[in-house]
């Protein structure tokens, strides 16, 4: 005797949920696997097709576009570790997912933001739906998004979308929310529709806030596609997972470092295209007349 007065059968109930979703919707999901397969195929042949020189090139490129020489020539010495280390191409393949990912993510959770922003019941409904996505154990969106998408890249983009959405929709609201209301009033007074100051004050105003949440998006997308290596999604995941059943040491240092090259490419690049908003460069201004 446990002592317990009842079990509530949560499990039962998600696995019929699951169930019904893979039996009624098996076409739908279909083609939604196929899509996001598709996507992240061309990406992947984007970035691995080519020499690995030039590719290197254009994402120094872009660095030096968003902050200058010194990110440019990190990067290139940051990729030609990931190239000597033999982990070039599980590092494009795990870009190629991330950039897929994050802009579904980005796509989805901005509009939810900007909902939550003017909608108080949207609001209130939204956050603990989002506390309940940051707060559950990656590893557990692997499950029915194999059961639904079976093993490979798809089941693998979807976990990722669904793990890295939050900061986006978080930071989104966050940015909105924090515009000054006298701008807003300023606005409603000269004639402006809601959409208009949407679109001409409050996003421009909110850019710099946006940023750093579409920022913390891609980081988390990084950090559970490794993850997502354990269902056979390719890139650095896999010799990640191949190193913990081998317990080969030397094989996760590498893999492992090519992932924290990514991430801080991926990390410097973003902030920097935030600094750059007309907003950040007025508030440094500010900041350096003060």
């Amino acid at each position: 005797m446990t002592g317990q007065f009842f079990r509530i059968p949560l499990g039962t109930w998600v696995d019929t949920f699951v169930g019904w979703l893979t039996d009624t919707f098996d076409g739908f999901f279909d083609g939604v696997g196929a899509a996001l397969s598709s996507l992240f195929d061309v990406l992947a042949l984007a970035f691995g097709a080519p020499p690995f020189w030039i590719v290197a090139l254009v994402l120094a490129g872009l660095a030096f576009a968003a902050k200058g020489w010194k990110l440019a020539v990190g990067s290139l010495l940051g990729f030609a570790v990931i190239h000597g280390v033999d982990q070039w191409s599980a590092a494009m393949s795990t870009l190629a997912l991330v950039l897929v990912a994050s802009a579904f993510a980005i796509v989805i959770g901005i509009p939810l933001g900007i909902w939550a922003a003017r909608n108080a019941t949207v609001s209130a409904v939204l956050r603990p739906v989002l506390d309940f996505m940051q707060t559950m154990p990656a590893f557990v969106y692997l499950l029915p998004a194999v059961i639904l998408f079976r093993v490979g890249v798809v089941p693998g983009i979807v976990a990722t979308i669904i793990f890295s959405m939050a900061p986006g929709v978080r930071f989104t609201e966050l940015g909105v929310r924090q515009v000054d209301q006298e701008v807003v009033e300023a606005g409603h007074a000269f004639g402006a529709t809601p959409r208009r100051i949407l679109r001409q004050v409050q996003l421009p105003l909110a850019m710099p806030t946006i940023m750093a949440g579409i920022n913390q998006v891609i980081m988390l997308a990084l950090s559970m596609v490794v993850i997502s290596g354990m269902v056979g999604a390719p890139g650095l995941g896999q010799p990640v997972v191949q190193s913990l059943q081998s317990v080969n040491i030397g094989l996760g240092v590498e893999a492992g470092l090519a992932v924290v090259i990514l991430a801080m490419y991926l990390d410097r690049v973003t902030a920097a295209l935030g600094d750059r908003s007309p907003v950040s460069r007025a508030l440094k201004l500010r900041a350096a007349d003060a």
